[in-house]
């Protein structure tokens, strides 16, 4: 008995690494070496001893890609290293100056060559993967990319993703035929990559969704996103999700020279990375290749939206650094917009939460880039003017960004005479208040805070997923609650019972209480949630975010006056008066002291910054600290007032240096930044509150 388990365990390894091997074989190198019946004919007989012995299924059995029916949560994850978002150059000049400017930075001649790399930017979903001693423990979204969602059941269900990471030989290949030494799978590294879908599995997704009577996609990236936010694990599995993998966060154990090295490590690891690069000696090379792929994007199998650049040497990225939330050392070259000619049915007025109305075509529906476009927006008056568009009117239309549908020109020679000129409605169309269009301003907005489309908007707005995130309770459901007189404005929604939903119609008991479970869960999302609910113009994701670290609680934020919020680093004169007057108007206030009043939670888990002790002071935490965890020495400097920045440049004014300090270090010392241990960083914050987890 004891041999006959010794030998299915020693069968079962030899199973796994065989199977592991065909899978790399077939979805990153796309080279199978063996048929579909003998690659299933090992998967059954893996199959057959891991039930015959359960005690030997592992967690990164390739048998153990659906999961044991975990469902996925979604939870918050933090990401180590923040994942940021690019720049973008639209048309060659503006690649040009991207150049100039990197050279400017560097202290370099305009002459001389900069050694790029130029990868094609998948039309995807960006998602975070980490690796600890190579195997895979999550996996999540970008989100805001600071925190995104726990999807690691789903992306264990991907075939495409190793569940261990390969160990090399002595060099990994990238398809461009070079080699480079590779070291095995270091303790802990992010693995930042894009997922997506072939057209051909997108339309099979969409068929299929058809037949069955079910809403399809609009396009591959949203049929992607989908997938991968699905609940259920198996629907994830039954759809033939593709990635490719770029770039890297945190890393422990392992340093690359170049991104060129990066991806040819990744390569060797058994990550997909994309055969369509270029290793570029000077930005007229980089043009040569964008100019290639904008005209060759519809060979492949898969859409792309432009070409993303980036300094090739890690070294000169360093030096290079960042800007906000971008990297000075990457860009993201976005292809001209893909064009189609229509007609224009009317014009109508839509109203904003803000109270903006805004003017939008109705077009006869045109397919453009994937979709089909039947509305665009035209801005403004002023817009509608300058580019002369009336009813009746043949226009040439554009996705704008490869997303928003807008009327590029008039075609005037198509013109019949009988075109209707169009003028702004002089009240708002949704409650007849006199419209006004404010000194300065090229936008007409409604003043009537009552305005039922207004909050109409601030309600999907405030239930949104990237607000509070209510579930099951955006677009038509929402407005059946308003229609029935339910709900007027967002505190409403915590008055809501299962007596009042159930007899709706196309409701019923268990949707009635998903949705009440939705809402009451709501009520624990962080304040920078909150704040980014209420709608406050100008104020956006992060600004939302600046403002709940600046303040800790809605009643702080309240009673700040325009002095102290003028004065949070990246709040403006502008976004200022805004925060100042929402907050103060009878209607906010009254909002407020009921959405607290339900049990809505108004202050930040940290309690926000309480002092001024290291305004003006930005730090960078590299290595391991020992008495207290990186999250809280970052929540302790930002409650003092002081910043914290994921890389290290001239701006830093201390990097703060763990056990097993990385490059980080050595950059602070090649700039000359001054360089804390963790026992000054406490002796620092001696006279710093700390919370209960921190002491």
């Amino acid at each position: 008995m004891a041999d006959g388990r010794a030998d299915a365990e020693q069968r079962a390894r030899e199973l796994r690494e065989k199977l592991r091997e065909h899978n790399y074989r077939y979805y990153v190198l796309d080279s199978p070496s063996i048929s579909d019946a003998a690659y299933d004919r090992l998967f059954g007989e893996l199959l057959g001893i891991e039930e015959a012995y359960p005690e030997l299924v592992t967690p990164d059995s390739p048998t153990q890609r659906v999961g044991a029916g975990l469902p996925t949560t979604f939870a918050p994850i933090q990401h180590r290293v923040p994942m940021l978002s690019l720049d973008n150059a639209f048309g060659e000049a503006e690649l040009r100056e991207w150049d100039g400017r990197v050279k400017r930075l560097l202290g370099l001649a305009a002459d001389t060559i900069i050694e790029y790399l130029a990868e094609l930017k998948i039309d995807g979903l960006s998602v975070s993967l980490t690796y600890i001693d190579g195997r895979l423990v999550t996996g999540a979204t970008r989100g805001d990319g600071v925190q995104g969602e726990d999807v690691t059941p789903n992306i264990r269900t991907m075939r495409v993703v190793p569940l261990e990471l390969r160990a090399p030989a002595t060099t990994g290949a990238l398809p461009d035929g070079g080699d480079t030494p590779s070291a095995g799978a270091p303790p802990l590294i992010e693995v930042r990559g894009e997922v997506f879908l072939t057209h051909a599995e997108f339309a099979r997704i969409n068929a299929a969704n058809e037949e069955a009577g079910l809403p399809t996609f609009a396009n591959p990236r949203n049929a992607a996103a989908g997938s991968v936010r699905q609940k259920d694990p198996t629907v994830t599995a039954g759809r033939r999700l593709d990635a490719f993998f770029y770039a890297v966060g945190a890393v422990e154990g392992c340093a690359f020279d170049s991104q060129q090295h990066l991806l040819r490590t990744y390569s060797a690891w058994g990550l997909k990375t994309n055969p369509n690069l270029l290793l570029c000696p000077g930005i007229d090379e980089v043009l040569a290749f964008t100019r290639m792929w904008a005209e060759g994007r519809e060979r492949l199998p898969y859409d792309i939206d432009g070409v993303v650049v980036k300094v090739n040497s890690f070294g000169l990225q360093r030096e290079l650094g960042f800007v906000s939330r971008s990297p000075r050392w990457a860009t993201a070259y976005k292809f001209p917009a893909q064009q189609a000619r229509t007609r224009v049915l009317d014009i109508k007025v839509q109203v904003g939460m803000t109270g903006a109305l805004t003017p939008v075509a109705v077009l006869e529906p045109v397919a453009l880039a994937g979709v089909q476009v039947a509305r665009a927006t035209l801005h403004n008056q002023d817009e509608i003017r300058r580019k002369d568009v009336r009813i009746g009117d043949t226009v040439v239309v554009q996705r704008a960004g490869e997303v928003i549908p807008e009327i590029v020109e008039v075609v005037t020679s198509e013109r019949r005479g009988d075109e209707l000129a169009y003028q702004m409605p002089p009240e708002c169309p949704a409650c007849g208040a006199r419209a006004m269009r404010p000194d300065g301003e090229a936008v007409t907005r409604c003043p009537n805070p009552a305005c039922p489309e207004k909050l109409r908007q601030r309600l999907q707005h405030y239930v949104s997923r990237d607000a509070m995130d209510i579930e099951s309770l955006g677009g038509k459901r929402l407005d059946q609650l308003v229609s029935a007189g339910l709900v007027r404005d967002a505190a409403d929604l915590y008055g809501l019972s299962a007596a009042r939903l159930e007899p709706l119609e196309r409701m019923g008991p268990r949707l009635a209480s998903n949705i009440l479970e939705a809402i009451e869960r709501s009520k624990t999302r962080p304040l920078n949630r909150l704040i980014y609910a209420l709608g406050i113009r100008h104020v956006g994701e992060h600004t939302a975010e600046v403002l709940a670290d600046r303040f800790g609680t809605l009643a702080r934020l309240r009673a700040a006056s325009m002095e102290e919020l003028r004065a949070v680093y990246e709040i403006g004169d502008t976004t200022a008066r805004s925060v100042h007057g929402c907050l103060r108007e009878p209607a906010t206030e009254d909002l407020l002291a009921r959405l607290e009043a339900a049990g809505v939670r108004t202050e930040a888990a940290d309690g926000g910054q309480r002092s001024d002790r290291l305004a003006g002071k930005t730090f960078v935490f590299t290595g391991t600290l020992t008495s207290l965890t990186r999250q809280h020495a970052e929540q302790t400097v930002k409650r003092a007032g002081g910043r914290v920045s994921s890389s290290v440049s001239r701006a830093t004014t201390y990097v703060v240096s763990g056990e097993s300090a990385g490059s980080k270090l050595v950059r602070a010392r090649e700039l000359g930044v001054a360089v804390l241990s963790e026992e000054d960083f406490l002796a620092m914050l001696e006279d710093e509150p700390r919370t209960p987890a921190e002491a």
